[in-house]
């Protein structure tokens, strides 16, 4: 009984079978974004022609464009986030492993006076 719900709680929502919506970083919004990209795309294409295949046809590329390009920039974002926690880490490691020795950097005899002609 109890692997029943915890295994319901980690199923979450499956998008064509395929996409874990629940675990997959930037996919609720950028379904959500392509979602508004299409509805926009497809109403402004047939109110300036009133052609309705062809305004399907716009909001579905809408649809594609938006989603893709959405998911694309989140996820770079995402890698850019944590390569910059992943040196703030190491540099907060590196401080407390080195603080008080004589590899310290901030502890350099001459790093206080500058050097070069008076």
């Amino acid at each position: 009984m109890a692997e029943e719900e915890s295994e319901g709680k980690t199923k979450g929502f499956r998008l064509l079978g395929i996409l874990d919506i629940q675990n997959t970083p930037c996919a609720r919004e950028a379904i959500l974004h392509g979602a508004g990209g299409s509805i926009a795309a497809g109403l402004l294409h047939f109110l300036a022609t009133s052609r309705v295949k062809r305004s399907f046809d716009v909001g579905f590329a809408g649809f594609m464009l938006t989603t893709l390009g959405s998911w694309f920039y989140c996820r770079i974002n995402n890698a850019r986030f944590r390569v910059q926690q992943r040196m703030v880490q190491d540099d907060i490691k590196n401080k407390v492993v080195y603080s008080g020795t004589v590899l310290d950097p901030a502890n350099k005899p001459g790093a206080e006076t500058p050097s070069g002609p008076s």
